[in-house]
């Protein structure tokens, strides 16, 4: 078999990395050896795998979902946005250099296409299947001429697509129909059919509508996906919605101790891997709550600081919410506040940049005697250390090097009193260290708090993957979707006007 599919969606946040990931796990669970792919991606959140390659967290999380490592191949070219003008481009998992968006699409992102085919087709050559993910909507009709994502890497590739439409937001029978109707005839050729995300209720109900649509299309749909809380995998962008008041989903078990645990997030400014508090969300009696107000910091038993794209800018962002003044008046109090990466950079006391805001000299919060030197070159690494007597894993992804000039050594950081940074990132999810630092968290704040002995939030997000492709081997025709993976797309599928602009 050397089957492959591209997942694509009628909007951004239609369920394609989810949907990815749910047949990527029933796949695997077939014994079918697959791999996911995302030409391109335009993230915040990503990860390092272990030849140190910076990839997107929804491919990092789509290869645990296939039970294998994940590798640059998997998304060879990602965006990290440094506002709404510009992006960092990662190429191959290492960073060369800054383009704004019409600088991209202008004709770099076309000469990318040859090295994300022959990235494809490395995995084609390795693995039975390769699920791959598209990006925002095909029908993009003022990128197709430069698209590397969506149909330009189906007709390179000759992929058959299924395209996913998230129904909780209405109007997926118009989103279906469009989608199709503003694509070329090449590439209305290989869109086989549709998947209809986050129903609820009676599916007979919908029943005649998908009729009439495949009446309309020529196109089957190949399942209906219900309404499932909790299912998402890591976000792949946080500058699409606004963070504050957001309450990341945990678990439903009640506290062990008497009390809960309060932890307020604060939603900087181009926060990069937020995914890192989804450890402690997933704790039982643990609150997270992203952030945006000083007021909203009083009742918080633990602030965290989370990493950032702009340190500076961050910096400046919470000196005129007045969010720096309280996190200030926290530490003098002795109540704790965890920085990480960025976070980490903006606790300290100075901070010297000439690459990421090239604003010079800046003075930190100076809550950490820290000083950190911006360089050209970005660490990506996956460090493995101990603190608090437990064994801890993490990754680096940042260009600050810090100089740690005292405290007490915490990871490659340090603390102050109850004062926490490191730029490790996914330190949390390390279990015996997550509940020693709650233990001390606790304490600081006088709660009766006790974190549970037994979550394994490894064990917990395998069941997350294993609901995912519960969902695909329920609610999708499977044999329809693997005959697509095997075949291709059907033949003699109907043109439907008026088809891409000239």
């Amino acid at each position: 078999m050397n089957g492959g599919l591209l997942v694509a969606g009628t909007t951004s946040d239609a369920g394609k990395s989810v949907v990815t990931a749910g047949i990527c796990r029933w796949l695997v669970r077939q014994g079918v050896k697959v791999a996911p792919f995302k030409a391109q991606n335009m993230s915040l959140n990503s990860f390092v795998t272990r030849e140190g390659a910076e990839i997107g967290r929804a491919q990092a999380m789509q290869a645990q979902a296939c039970r294998i490592e994940p590798t640059a191949l998997m998304n060879p070219v990602l965006l990290k946005p440094g506002g709404e003008q510009s992006s960092q481009v990662v190429l191959l998992g290492k960073p060369v250099g800054e383009l704004s968006a019409r600088g991209y699409h202008g004709g770099r992102q076309q000469r990318l296409l040859g090295t994300v085919l022959d990235c494809l087709a490395e995995l084609r050559g390795t693995y039975d299947a390769v699920i791959c993910e598209g990006a925002g909507s095909p029908a993009e009709i003022n990128l197709r001429r430069t698209d590397i994502v969506n149909m330009g890497i189906a007709r390179n590739a000759r992929l058959p697509v299924l395209v996913v439409g998230d129904i909780d937001r209405g109007g997926v029978f118009a989103s279906f129909f469009g989608t199709v109707a503003l694509l070329s005839p090449e590439d209305q050729e290989l869109i086989a059919g549709f998947l209809v995300n986050k129903f609820r209720g009676d599916v007979s109900l919908l029943e005649p509508g998908l009729e009439m649509l495949h009446g309309l299309t020529g196109r089957r749909t190949y399942g209906v996906l219900p309404f499932r809380h909790g299912l998402g995998i890591d976000e792949e962008d946080g500058l699409r919605v606004s963070l504050r008041g957001t309450v990341r989903e945990s678990t439903v078990a009640p506290p062990v101790g008497e009390d809960v645990l309060r932890v307020a997030v604060c939603a900087i400014p181009l926060m990069s891997n937020f995914t890192d508090v989804d450890a402690l969300a997933a704790e039982p009696g643990v609150v997270v709550r992203f952030v945006d107000r000083p007021e909203e910091l009083a009742d918080a038993d633990l602030v965290v600081v989370p990493g950032t794209r702009g340190t500076v800018r961050a910096l400046e962002w919470l000196r005129a919410r007045g969010l720096a003044d309280a996190l200030v008046r926290r530490a003098a109090e002795g109540r704790p506040v965890l920085g990480i990466c960025g976070g980490f950079q903006i606790l300290g006391e100075h901070i010297e940049d000439e690459v990421e805001s090239r604003a010079g000299a800046v003075d930190g919060l100076g809550l950490l005697p820290v000083r950190v030197r911006f360089a050209r070159e970005k660490t990506l690494t996956r460090p493995v250390g101990e603190a608090l007597g437990e064994r801890v894993e993490g990754y680096e992804i940042h260009h600050g090097v810090a100089d740690v000039l005292g405290g007490q050594p915490f990871l490659d950081g340090c603390r102050v009193g109850q004062t926490w940074g490191t730029h490790w990132h996914g330190s949390l999810e390390s279990d015996g260290f997550r509940r020693a630092f709650l233990r001390e968290v606790a304490a600081a704040a006088g709660r009766r708090f006790v974190p549970a002995p037994d979550t394994s939030f490894a064990a917990l997000r395998e069941e997350q993957l294993d609901r995912l492709g519960d969902l695909i081997e329920q609610h999708a025709d499977t044999d329809a979707l693997w005959r697509l993976i095997e075949s291709g797309a059907p033949q003699g599928l109907p043109f439907i006007p008026p088809g891409a602009p000239a």
